[in-house]
């Protein structure tokens, strides 16, 4: 029987593989910072990310911008920043909404 791969030998025997200890898994540990953090640092960013896609439109309406691209990247990022946080509010609303279901 033939390769169907040129230049490519049959498979040979199997070698025996050693058989490897088992190793305990760490403890799965939770962020160092509370959800209510993580959600203020993540609107700050959001924030920080459209004043600099702003101040980039500034200066592209003013013709002192630079480099063009840099504000094509700026606000994309600001669309996708607010994008994200948008999805994350709607996630959260409808978990709301289903515990309050629950309790009725």
């Amino acid at each position: 029987m033939t390769s169907p791969v040129s230049g490519v030998a049959g498979i040979g025997a199997a070698l025996p593989i050693a058989p490897v200890a088992p190793t305990s898994t760490p403890a799965v540990t939770g962020p160092n910072e509370s959800f209510a953090t993580m959600l203020s640092d993540g609107l700050e960013n959001l924030q920080k990310v459209q004043g600099r896609a702003d101040e980039l439109a500034v200066q592209a309406a003013n013709g002192t911008l630079s480099d063009p691209a840099a504000y094509t990247m700026a606000s994309t990022e600001a669309a996708l920043a607010t994008q994200l946080t948008v999805a994350v509010r709607n996630k959260a609303v409808e978990a709301f909404t289903e515990i309050m279901r629950m309790q009725a």
